[in-house]
């Protein structure tokens, strides 16, 4: 058997960067930075490091624990490989797990450094759910229902903590708008889970698709979605036009409400469309925000 070449710096920073997801990085940095930027009304040093802390270290110590621990499943995932993340050479796990604590070492002392002991609850629950969603013994990512819920405070707990550090006022349309966005994350975990259902089983990794079925998650996914639609409803002008925004997810997810188990790898179409909808739905978020702005000033 030939030996494996050994590892360069240049490997490994491309499997790092790789296993980070580059795809998503703004699905959780835009939300502290709107969050926060929203609130003080000003660019300062916080919100750089902030943002960037939430767009790189973070995504690199949720993505990266999950493709550690997600090994066995990713090596029967052909989807894996990619913008849906790396399958790790095993030498790369110790280094993957040290390199994300690393990273987001400095920037966790400058956030607890400027913040409260409120942000520090909420930095540190965040951080908690970003490990043990995918690291045992908790391993949530693994415990159906759970592993949505958790996903989605990947994704709304950054905007959290960005009111939180800011000294936002907390009031039912700001209420409401977590809700929608909580709601939003729950529904993309679990038609996300619904492509390896397939994959996920062979593996023994449970999920709520492989536990409840592919045709049950997609059509829990359509309801989750349109509840997001319905507490946009309650935010502030001109958050209730954001509603219309869960339509592109409907439209996305509708073709596989009835699709067996056995043919739920098919879903990775609709998720591909998913991702572009995502950027699409954050322009039109940036646009709304910026009217909110200048009707707030």
């Amino acid at each position: 058997m030939t030996a494996a070449p050994p590892l360069g710096a240049g490997s490994i920073v491309r499997q790092l960067f790789v296993s980070s997801r580059p795809v998503s990085w703004v699905n959780t940095a835009y939300p502290f930075a709107a969050a926060y930027l929203m609130t003080t009304r000003e660019l300062d040093t916080t919100l750089v490091v902030g943002t960037f802390f939430f767009l790189v270290p973070y995504n690199l110590a949720m993505y990266g624990t999950n493709d550690v621990f997600d090994y066995e499943s990713d090596l029967r995932n052909p989807r894996k490989g990619g913008a849906h993340g790396a399958v790790l050479d095993r030498r790369m796990h110790r280094i993957t797990l040290w390199a994300a604590g690393l990273l987001c070492l400095p920037f966790v002392v400058y956030l607890v450094i400027t913040g409260s002991p409120i942000s520090w609850l909420i930095l540190a629950l965040s951080l908690f759910f970003v490990v043990f969603y995918s690291a045992p013994p908790l391993r949530l990512k693994e415990r159906p229902f759970l592993d949505s819920a958790t996903s989605s405070i990947h994704f709304f707990s950054p905007a959290v903590y960005g009111l939180v550090l800011a000294g936002a006022t907390w009031t039912p349309p700001l209420v409401a708008l977590i809700v929608a966005f909580a709601l939003w994350g729950v529904a993309s975990h679990a038609f996300g889970a619904v492509q390896d259902v397939v994959a996920d089983r062979e593996a023994g990794i449970a999920s709520i698709a492989t536990a409840r079925g592919a045709r049950w998650t997609v059509r829990f996914a359509l309801a989750c979605y349109a509840a997001a639609g319905i507490a946009m409803l309650a935010t502030n002008w001109p958050g209730p036009l954001a509603a219309a925004l869960v339509v592109p997810y409907l439209v996305t997810v509708w073709p596989y409400r009835s699709i067996a188990d056995a043919d739920a790898a098919a879903a990775t179409t609709g998720w591909r469309r998913f991702l572009w909808v995502n950027q699409l739905s954050g322009f039109v978020v940036t646009l709304l925000l910026i009217w909110y702005a200048i009707l707030t000033a």
